[in-house]
């Protein structure tokens, strides 16, 4: 064994044929074959297959390979679904990046992010997470427990009125709070101090009475008077301090600031009714308070703004805006800078606080199961040999490797998409994101910016031409939005051969497996109307998720399920999955080996082995080169230390 170690040790080392020797090597180790109950369809009955690898370095060349023959990557953990055994079948989908049209609702994406960097958009839209809605819904916050009481002791009738009255209340408490942050940023208010929250009030019908002409009045808060005297005592602080001059005479932007509340009390009007139009509302400022007016009638009013709180709209605020012509500019939102950097993929303390934002608040986790090594292992370990930029037009400016895509808005990090960029590609693994930005849609956002990215890096490397998104999983309701990126296609899972995905839809819409390329050729598109005689029903019951949580979850890959190991040897259904005379045709003779620190061919070794050990290699071998392929299996190192 030792003089074929030294013997074929300088043979072996060339196997990679006309790879660059400057993209490392890949050596791999066996998992086996585990079976698990499915993470798509939620149910303990229905299983996934899949086969798992170990990959203690891989290079590009050789992931680009796994990923066109249904591959994918959690970490260093590949793994690949048995499709014909599992029962959502989940088959790799990508984009040619300079074919893509975006459709009319991406459009609309990236056009509300560019109101929103101009400063036409709302600053600070109430979160449209299900925990804020329900938490609502159920006036749960400590401030409404009083209010809370007197309802359920009320009739039902009263209590869903009063409800919807108290969530309306506190939709325009959170605008006013807007307001104010928008004055704040604009340099309209100190942004140095720490200015009160706002409370609305409804108005009774005695008060109403005693105010001529208030018919209309709804709401009123009289936060105006609550900021002016804080800013007052802050004055004042300064000035026994000696700080410095009065607020009273410059503002940080240089501006006067009147510290009435009449004056507060306008431009707040001012910046809410800059935030939108409130349909049927009116928002004045009388006498330092904000009033709320209507002239319609105020049950509609109420239901239709819960209503629209609920779907993350904002209700609309119509009427005059005598009073902002002038103050128009004053009020306006400064513009926002967004900057994408490209860094290698590596741990980061502000990336890691995103993401378990994002875990606990947009999924649900539990907080105690959000943990750092999860995501070390989930999101920043990564086996793939990073390859430098060149100058000849192989490799883009950022190189090849696992990287993270950070957004940040004027300097404030608010999403993370984690990829891989290989010669062909840019895979798309995961994306995370401020949950207080979900009105932004980032997902979508960011995988146009990602199509976006692989269409202007074509000009530094040719070869990079795709858009990889990942699985899609078509009975699965949570999958559907990567088939809107279009024109997209789907892989074969038997032949690997990409199919047009409007060819694979309709086969998919009757069977969850099917092999693709059976109803293509791509010499002549030919669409087959029928399948074969043994077709079975859809599962039409898998991954009937609320549809709300489609826009919410807009993730560009799900979570991979959990893979629990599963021997492979003591699984009945594969004992005799590998016959002698498929041996014979394996061509295992040639996979190379990784052993005692060199790398062999199983030719070379299988002379030492003792028949029963020789046996179970070749039953491993067998299945390995099925997986990935003759001559993958000729170059990459299969690990048996």
């Amino acid at each position: 064994m030792a003089t074929n170690i030294r013997n074929n040790k300088a043979s072996s080392s060339g196997s990679g044929g006309s790879r660059s020797s400057n993209r490392g090597e890949s050596v791999v180790e066996d998992f086996g074959r585990r079976r698990t109950s499915c993470g798509y369809c939620k149910s303990g009955e229905r299983t996934s297959v899949s086969h798992g690898l170990w990959a203690h370095s891989i290079t590009v060349d050789d992931y680009q390979g796994l990923l066109d023959q249904g591959w994918r990557r959690s970490g260093c953990f590949l793994y690949k679904h048995e499709m014909e055994r599992t029962c959502c079948p989940p088959y790799t989908i990508r984009l040619k990046a300079g074919n893509f049209v975006p459709s009319k609702e991406q459009l609309r994406v990236s056009s509300r992010m560019q109101r929103f960097m101009d400063g036409k958009l709302d600053v600070k839209r109430p979160v449209l997470t299900e925990e804020q809605n329900t938490a609502k819904a159920s006036c749960s916050l400590g401030s409404n427990e009083a209010s809370r009481s007197m309802t359920k002791a009320s009739s039902a009738g009263n209590y869903k009125e009063n409800d919807k009255e108290e969530q309306y209340m506190q939709f325009l408490t959170n605008q006013i709070d807007n307001s104010v942050y928008a004055c704040t940023a604009s340099g309209e208010f100190p942004s140095d101090i720490q200015l009160p929250k706002a409370s609305v009030k409804k108005v009774t019908r005695a008060k109403m009475k005693l105010i001529e002409g208030s018919e209309d009045l709804l709401y009123t808060s009289n936060i105006s008077f609550q900021i002016a005297a804080t800013l007052r005592r802050s004055i004042s602080a300064e000035k026994d301090n000696e700080l410095g001059p009065s607020r009273n005479s410059k503002s940080q932007n240089g501006c006067s600031v009147d510290l009435s509340p009449k004056t507060i009390a306008e431009k707040l009007a001012c910046s809410l009714n800059q935030l939108g139009e409130f349909s049927g509302l009116l928002i004045r400022a009388c006498n330092g308070h904000l009033n709320v007016y209507s002239g319609t009638r105020k049950a509609s009013l109420v239901e239709r703004a819960v209503m629209d709180t609920a779907i993350g709209q904002s209700p609309k605020v119509s009427g005059s805006k005598h009073s902002c012509t002038e103050k128009k500019r004053e009020c306006s939102q400064p513009r926002r800078k967004l900057e994408i950097r490209m860094k290698k993929s590596s741990f980061d303390p502000e990336e890691y606080a995103l993401y378990r934002r994002y875990q606990i608040k947009v999924h649900k986790d539990s907080p105690d199961k959000v943990m750092e090594s999860s995501y070390r292992r989930f999101l920043v370990d990564t086996p793939l040999v990073f390859v430098p930029p060149s100058g000849d037009g192989t490799v883009p400016p950022c190189g090849f490797g696992s990287f993270h895509q950070q957004y940040l808005i004027d300097g404030h990090l608010v999403a993370v998409g984690v990829v891989d960029i290989l010669p062909r590609c840019l895979s798309s693994k995961y994306l995370f994101w401020d949950p207080d930005l979900a009105f932004l849609s980032l997902g979508k956002y960011s995988a146009m910016q990602e199509i976006g990215w692989v269409k202007e890096n074509q000009v530094h490397c040719p070869s990079l031409q795709y858009y990889y998104l990942g699985y899609y999983i078509h009975s699965c309701s949570k999958m559907r939005y990567k088939a809107a990126y279009c024109p997209s296609e789907l892989l074969c899972p038997l032949r690997y051969q990409w199919v047009p995905f409007d060819i694979a839809s309709p086969l998919l819409d009757k069977r969850p497996y099917v092999v693709l390329s059976d109803f293509f050729t791509t010499q002549n598109i030919e669409f087959q109307h029928h399948l074969p005689e043994n077709s079975v029903e859809p599962h039409s019951d898998l991954c009937q998720e609320d549809q709300s949580d489609i826009g919410r979850n807009e993730d560009v890959e799900m979570a991979e399920p959990a893979l629990v190991a599963s021997d492979d040897d003591s699984d009945p259904e594969t004992s005799d999955l590998t016959s002698d005379d498929e041996l014979e045709d394996a061509e295992i003779s040639n996979v190379l080996i990784g052993l005692k620190g060199s790398h062999l061919r199983f030719k070379d070794v299988q002379r030492e082995l003792v028949p029963a050990e020789r046996r179970s290699l070749e039953l491993k071998l067998y299945r390995y080169v099925k997986l990935v392929g003759p001559s993958r299996s000729e170059c990459m190192v299969y690990s048996l230390e």
